[in-house]
């Protein structure tokens, strides 16, 4: 599914985020630092990649519902959009 640009640009700075937050909880964990900060950081890389992921389903459900047929042409079917949905909650 081709995404809007300015959708695209979006996910990708989450995504940048997560990826600068996993990089800090590994720095974390080299520094010995205390379990309770690197928890904390992991909780924010998960919930950042989560957003990221329900952003782009989103704008996928989105597409879908301008243009149902060609959704459909395309494997995107109500049954296969529900099944994806529920692989992200």
């Amino acid at each position: 599914m081709e995404l809007d640009e300015k959708i695209a640009a979006e996910l990708q700075k989450r995504l940048r985020r997560a990826e600068g937050q996993i990089r800090g909880i590994q720095a974390m964990i080299d520094d010995g630092r205390e379990c309770t900060d690197v928890v904390t950081q992991f909780a924010a890389a998960i919930r950042a990649v989560e957003q990221a992921g329900f952003k782009y389903f989103a704008a996928t459900m989105a597409q879908c519902a301008l243009d149902p047929e060609k959704a459909a042409a395309n494997g995107y079917s109500p049954e296969k959009l529900e099944k994806l949905f529920l692989q992200l909650a």
